[in-house]
């Protein structure tokens, strides 16, 4: 007998947003957060999929997540809307005000969204080719619970502290990266606990600042951040751009917020876009032609662009479905039972 499941993307979505109403997410809720986590999995991106499902329901269930928060919307200028999440999730949030956000973009060129009071489970690249899909450029930043140790240090202070970038591409896929500044995703780290395998060498310390690639080591201890001291710098940023910059949590404070329950992390989210239209002087082709001539030179010297592998498995899931491991869609299957 396999030990994968094989699903539809119809069947995956369906499966999402029942798992989430019986559970007693809103439908917008469910909807929102049903269509980002099919996505990751059609991306083949695992700890960003469906598994993102126990972590949802879990946080609801402990109490921490208003799974029916309606989020509100505040113009505070030409160039910022915010919305509070009520402590909801974050997705239906920025789906909120995402048409805010494009129109202050096109209006002014450069805009902001500041999501506050939010929950943030999800990879940053759904929020990141929603503003491509406009034609407009984009950079978000959030943090998380207080995981990630500092450079030199043995005890957690950062988040995984994600960053993503996009830029449209007219005709093609859009030129996306969106990576964590520790040196491995919390949720790739539950996936080797999952499966009793061992970490990768040099992302994780135990309890003791020891190297370790021992999953359970890793999450009693922290996880270390990319590039040593430039990793670090990062995540320092993200902290400050989008936790003291909005008046909104650092990673440090959500996890004193979550008092050992493990729920998601509760904080906030800056998302910047930008208008090439009002930025090149009305010559966009232009500027693309030149981005154009940069990402030639990645790929025809055989080197890959960001995103790439994400592209091609999301191909792949189009015609032949998801696969998940039979172990997980039996966990997922056991929140119907709510």
């Amino acid at each position: 007998m396999s030990d994968l499941i094989n699903l539809s993307l119809d069947q995956a979505y369906r499966l999402s947003s029942d798992v989430l109403t019986s559970n007693g997410f809103s439908e917008a809720h469910a909807q929102a957060i049903a269509r980002t986590v099919t996505s990751g999995q059609a991306d083949e991106c695992h700890s960003h999929g469906l598994y993102r499902l126990l972590v949802c329901v879990k946080s609801m269930r402990e109490g921490q997540v208003d799974p029916q928060a309606l989020p509100t919307l505040s113009d505070r200028c030409a160039g910022i809307v915010a919305v509070d999440a009520h402590r909801g999730y974050s997705l239906l949030s920025f789906e909120t005000a995402l048409p805010v956000l494009v129109r202050k973009t096109r209006q002014i060129g450069v805009a902001a969204m500041v999501i506050n009071n939010c929950y943030h489970f999800s990879a940053l690249w759904p929020e990141i080719e929603a503003l491509t899909a406009q034609g407009l450029a984009a950079l978000a930043l959030t943090p998380s619970h207080s995981w990630v140790a500092p450079a030199g240090g043995s005890k957690p202070v950062f988040g995984t502290n994600p960053i993503a970038f996009g830029w449209p591409r007219p005709g093609r896929d859009p030129f996306v990266f969106d990576f964590a500044t520790s040196a491995i995703a919390r949720g790739d780290i539950e996936l080797h606990r999952r499966a009793n395998s061992p970490l990768p060498e040099g992302c994780a310390i135990d309890s003791d600042g020891q190297p370790t690639t021992d999953a359970l080591a890793a999450l009693s201890g922290a996880m270390l951040t990319f590039g040593g001291h430039k990793g670090s710098a990062l995540a320092a940023m993200v902290e400050l751009l989008a936790g003291a910059l909005i008046n909104d949590m650092t990673s440090m404070e959500s996890m004193a917020f979550d008092a050992g329950v493990g729920a998601t992390p509760l904080h906030g989210e800056l998302i910047l876009a930008f208008d090439p239209q009002l930025f090149s002087n009305g010559k966009p082709e232009e500027g693309a032609q030149r981005a154009q001539a940069l990402f030639d030179g990645i790929v025809q010297q055989g080197a890959r662009l960001p995103s790439q592998r994400r592209y091609e498995a999301r191909k792949r899931s189009k015609d032949a479905g998801i696969f998940l491991p039979k172990a997980l869609y039996e966990d997922i299957l056991k929140l119907l039972d709510r």
